[in-house]
């Protein structure tokens, strides 16, 4: 499906304020978060991954991402951003190929991550992205994630410096923003977000500010990552245990609450 007109400048756009992102796994979880309000809809690599039964962390096939990606763009009108993690692959010109194959499925960013590989990887897959979006003619929003904090690459009193070093790198590499999971102390974020000149993309955790504090120290988006697939499954869990082991059709019917019309929503 191509990528509708406007969507990757709105995009753009929509990181002058701070972003709430609700991360989807498939096109039924983003056209309810997309009901719910979303003005965007982000995947979670790791929820698309357990979604399909395989493990986070390129478990799951690039194609079949893609395919995730081309269901969600059929059901929601929002610009769609995808996390590709490393961009499966630790050959650029596959990175390349990969993310194109993304764009062409109708998003209009990724999310792209450093992990444990050495940082100059990193910066070559930034470079792969942006070749993906002048192939395909989409102005990508490529959001480097580095895991200085959340993988703890370097030691604790290192890891600010670090994480500055690799940012200004990103910056330079031509990014659109910085993601930093793992970061949530409002001193530290403050101070990446004056060290660095691209919006700041922090991943919900406790201990991580509410929005309010978030707009003021300047973050421009906050992710949930993993969290609403997990709260979905949970209920799913709960609600399973307790029919399977109650058979109490009035209480599972009351589980379900005010129901979406889903039919409606998935007309197209």
């Amino acid at each position: 499906m191509p990528t509708r007109a406007g969507d990757a400048a709105l995009f753009h756009a929509l990181h002058q304020d701070l972003l709430l992102l609700a991360n989807a796994w498939d096109a039924a979880s983003a056209r309810v978060i997309e009901e719910a309000g979303s003005k965007a809809i982000a995947t979670s690599s790791a929820a698309v991954a357990w979604a399909h039964g395989v493990p986070d962390g390129h478990g799951l096939a690039a194609p079949k991402l893609a395919a995730v990606v081309e269901e969600i763009a059929r059901v929601v009108s929002v610009p769609i951003t995808v996390d590709s993690e490393g961009g499966y692959s630790d050959a650029p010109a596959a990175v390349e190929d990969n993310i194109a194959s993304f764009l062409e499925a109708g998003a209009v960013g990724v999310n792209l991550e450093d992990g444990r590989a050495p940082h100059e990887l990193h910066l070559r897959k930034i470079e792969a992205a942006l070749n993906a979006g002048a192939r395909t003619g989409v102005r990508i929003f490529v959001n480097a994630r580095t895991d200085v904090f959340l993988k703890q690459l370097v030691a604790p009193e290192q890891a600010m410096g670090e994480t500055l070093r690799r940012a200004e790198a990103i910056r330079a590499a031509g990014a659109s923003g910085l993601f930093v999971p793992g970061v949530f102390e409002p001193a530290h974020i403050k101070t990446i977000v004056e060290a660095c000149a691209l919006p700041l993309n922090v991943m919900a955790r406790p201990g991580v500010p509410n929005a309010n504090v978030l707009r003021e120290l300047g973050v421009k988006r906050l992710s949930a990552a993993t969290s609403t697939f997990a709260a979905a499954m949970n209920e799913t869990r709960a609600a399973a245990e307790e029919f399977l082991a109650r058979g109490d059709s009035e209480a599972l019917w009351k589980r379900r609450g005010a129901q979406l019309d889903f039919n409606k929503l998935f007309a197209i």
